[in-house]
């Protein structure tokens, strides 16, 4: 497996901006870092529960299907080229929606946010299936998945603030930077 592709991928896609982090980031500057790290708490149960049940999902079905993960690394491929794309031309002057700050909400912000849903579902069979098959191998790389969303939603709890304004002024550079590293992590899938 190339470690380094496989981390790019979680880092970028947890350390982005996307619907869980803009939230999180409107969270603190609305009701403050504690509200923001209980939000945070549910966000990340529930992307452990999310990557928990695709690790399971997957190894029940490469071990009935044996083609899926060829199946699932191309969709998990032309997803990071999407997600590339996306963060290319990323507008992060569009006003932010806020929401209630619990648990309860940033649990259930990671069952209806896309990003985490199709990211829960590519980056076991894309990066750690076609390597390691034992349980326990898939489990470490869960809990190792789970704390790099955690550090990426933790970050933007702490540093909000900096990183809004760093968007904001550098928008373009930041963007056309982390679209070229996801890149990347799609091709390394193949190599």
């Amino acid at each position: 497996m190339n470690i380094t592709s496989f981390l790019l991928y979680c880092f970028i896609v947890t350390f982005t901006p996307g619907p869980t982090n803009i939230v999180i980031l409107s969270t603190v500057q609305k009701f403050g870092t504690k509200k923001a790290m209980e939000y945070t708490y549910g966000a990340t149960i529930a992307f452990a529960l999310l990557l928990a049940i695709s690790a399971m999902l997957n190894t029940m079905l490469i071990t009935i299907m044996p083609k899926i993960l060829f199946a699932m690394q191309i969709i998990g491929s032309f997803y990071m080229f999407y997600l590339a794309y996306q963060i290319y031309k990323m507008d992060s002057s569009k006003p932010t929606v806020y929401q209630t700050a619990s648990f309860m909400s940033g649990f259930i912000m990671q069952f209806i946010n896309p990003k985490v849903l199709v990211f829960t579902m590519t980056v076991i069979p894309s990066f750690i299936m076609p390597h390691y098959f034992t349980k326990s191998a898939v489990t470490v790389s869960v809990i190792v998945i789970t704390l790099v969303g955690f550090l990426a939603f933790a970050t933007w709890v702490l540093f909000g603030t900096v990183f809004k304004e760093f968007l904001l002024k550098h928008k373009k550079t930041v963007n056309v930077m982390m679209a070229l590293f996801l890149a990347y992590a799609a091709v390394m899938i193949w190599i």
